[in-house]
């Protein structure tokens, strides 16, 4: 087979954009956001520990209302982490791959993401 006459190998413009991509990439995402915050954990244990200055400056970090934001971004990003997780765990034994399925349990993920996100930072 020489080289002009070799299939090409399909590209991004010959698929249609639906759920499942958007879904895949923020489960992809929310996997290094989780890993990225779990940078933060042992910074938080030990300014709790230390009770000097830098237990203070960390406190004082996390206490403010910006740094709020990312906080709230890793909540989101456990929960749909989480979710997105038993879903797959369900297309594991072969239940759900009906499209419709697959569309409709996909922005149920999202929105009970959203939904133990805001329920979550509220109880707290």
């Amino acid at each position: 087979m020489t080289k002009e006459t070799r299939p090409l190998s399909p590209h991004l413009s010959v698929y249609r954009w639906q759920v499942t991509n958007t879904l895949s990439i923020i489960h992809r995402l929310s996997g290094v956001a989780l890993y990225l915050g779990s940078l933060l954990l042992p910074i938080w244990i030990a300014a709790i520990a230390y009770s000097g200055s830098f237990g203070q400056v960390i406190l004082s970090l996390i206490s403010h209302p910006i740094s709020k934001f990312p906080l709230i971004g890793l909540t989101f990003a456990f929960f749909y982490h989480s979710l997105n997780g038993i879903r797959h765990l369900l297309w594991d034994i072969g239940k759900g791959f009906e499209p419709n399925q697959v569309r409709n349990s996909g922005i149920a993920v999202v929105a009970l993401s959203l939904l133990m996100t805001a329920i979550f930072w509220w109880m707290i």
